[in-house]
């Protein structure tokens, strides 16, 4: 019963009268809950992604066969020769789907890394490994510093790369649910991080040596003026950036996203496919113990044996030059190895439980993993031909550099350029979902407009990091977002897309406007972002 009644019952029983009116709740309501709650509503009433994409892709088409009749092309940096816009419905548009869909799809970069990782996962989730590892390490962490652990492992397991984003999130919610708090909150909460954490890792990483190819290329015209860009010039300002991306991530995940998910009674009930409450929460056995003991030898087994073959000079998981960086057989290897440490030890567990018996014990755990993850596979077919007929079409360039051309007709010189240049980057992060290839389009044009109004390249890189992965959660097109939908629907079989979008949104606020701050600080300190890089030409 409301508390103003009870106050009203209670004075009225002194023989007082009082009047009192209740405001209703949702009267109360803070202005940005119910605006989440809209871009939900809105989000949700989407068609459901094989359609969203089918719609995207014939939209796209419409638009490249209009915008083709009128003979636009787009001179991209670098080339020789203007690129025009081709059209879908033209001979030449439906010559190249019919012959290059089947290649679209089994090129999508994404569908390998999924189902390759999948099968380990399925085989680690099924024998019980992950449930008995959480419980026995990240589960010890404190009930109330859970949102901040996960927040770190999420940031740190980006070294790992795309294959971060499909194994963490899944374990954080058990994490959650072994602690008694809200599983969902763990699950999103963690993907939010960790694709965020794609450019601000403290780690030296391949995408560190990619973006710093892209911007040296496109430096090239401006090459005496400004510093080469190397893969630690924003080393500086990505080790305090993942500082505020753990604290920031953690109180967002304990503040404001938990809340609403208890609130809205999401992810308080079981979850299908998941172990019983009972279970999650139970102490881990002697027999769990000692398997894990035996699983941890395997993985040590299996890690000298990378060891073995990348440490000697004569590796062959060295490139020609004898290092890892910027290319390199181990870093190509990265995927593959993230499998093999999830499956022998997995199989290992299993077999000193007696849950494997064999080798078709794996197969079998194998096979529920990849029926699990059908409906991404339907969804990958359409999701891969709209991005390669948006790539095709000339319609990415196109929007990539007219857009990067508007920012350049407003002639800002001083730190306001820079601030338009992050909006530009994160509402462009919203069609064009790979940051490498965003780069690649727009480097050309902005790394050289900089710098003639004195900016270093490696700082500018740096501002498009910013704008680049502070939005990365909210874009519908990232491939992943089908994945964690289907991780979210074990929790809330009624969530959509809407459902994501809008709970990353605070993720994504508070990410841009503090990353915004710590850039803004160290452009007016004129503290360099990494190793050898100014803020300035000098």
């Amino acid at each position: 019963m409301p508390l103003a009644e009870d106050a009203l019952r209670a004075r009225a029983g002194r023989g007082k009268i009082v009047t009192a009116v209740q405001t209703p709740p949702e009267a109360r309501r803070r202005f940005g809950a119910r605006m989440i709650d809209a871009i939900e509503r809105v989000g949700n009433k989407l068609p459901e992604p094989f359609a969203l994409f089918l719609y995207l892709l014939l939209a796209v088409g419409v638009v490249s066969t209009v915008v083709s009749w009128f003979g636009v092309s787009t001179q991209v940096p670098g080339s020789e020769e203007p690129a025009p816009v081709r059209g879908l419905f033209t001979g030449e548009g439906i010559a190249w789907l019919m012959t290059t869909a089947v290649d679209n799809f089994i090129s999508f970069p994404p569908l390998g890394v999924v189902v390759t990782l999948l099968l380990a996962v399925g085989v680690a989730e099924r024998t019980g490994l992950l449930l008995t590892l959480v419980k026995s390490t990240l589960g010890r962490a404190p009930r109330w510093a859970l949102p901040y652990v996960i927040a770190l492992v999420a940031l740190c397991a980006h070294i790992m790369s795309d294959a971060s984003i499909l194994v963490i999130p899944p374990i954080a919610a058990l994490v959650f649910k072994a602690a008694g708090r809200n599983p969902v909150a763990g699950l999103l909460g963690s993907y939010a991080i960790g694709i965020a954490a794609f450019s601000c890792t403290p780690f030296i990483t391949s995408t560190d040596a990619l973006l710093a190819g892209i911007s040296n290329a496109a430096a090239a015209p401006v090459a005496g003026t400004v510093l080469p860009v190397t893969a630690v010039s924003n080393l500086a300002l990505n080790m305090v950036l993942s500082v505020v991306l753990t604290v920031a991530g953690g109180l967002v995940i304990d503040k404001l996203l938990e809340p609403r998910l208890n609130r809205m009674g999401i992810g308080t009930g079981k979850a299908a496919g998941h172990d019983s409450d009972a279970a999650a929460s139970a102490a881990v056995t002697a027999q769990e113990r000692s398997a894990l003991r035996w699983a941890g030898l395997a993985l040590l087994i299996v890690a000298a044996g990378v060891l073995a073959l990348t440490l000697p000079e004569s590796s062959p998981l060295r490139n020609e030059e004898g290092s890892f960086l910027p290319k390199s057989p181990l870093l190509s290897s990265v995927i593959f190895l993230v499998f093999i440490v999830l499956i022998v030890p997995s199989i290992v567990y299993g077999a000193r439980l007696r849950k494997i018996t064999g080798v078709q014990s794996v197969v079998d755990m194998m096979g529920q993993a990849v029926k699990d993850a059908v409906s991404f596979i339907v969804v990958a077919f359409v999701l891969a031909q709209f991005l390669a007929l948006f790539t095709w079409s000339g319609l990415a360039s196109w929007i990539a550099v007219n857009g990067a051309q508007g920012l350049k007709d407003v002639n800002f010189t001083g730190f306001g350029a820079v601030i338009a240049f992050i909006v530009v980057v994160s509402l462009l992060n919203l069609l064009i979902a790979s940051g490498s290839s965003l780069w690649t389009l727009i480097a050309a044009v902005f790394i050289p407009m900089f710098a003639l109004i004195g900016y270093e390249a490696g700082f500018i890189q740096a501002a498009f990091r910013v704008g680049d992965s502070a939005t990365q959660a909210l874009t519908p097109l990232n491939p992943y977002l089908v994945i964690i939908l289907g991780f979210l629907r074990k929790y809330e079989p009624d969530a959509g897309i809407g459902s994501i979008i809008a709970r990353m949104l605070p993720f994504t606020i508070v990410f841009w406007i503090l990353w915004v701050l710590v850039l803004s600080i160290f452009f007016f300190t004129g503290t360099g972002t990494g190793p050898g890089m100014d803020i300035l030409v000098r």
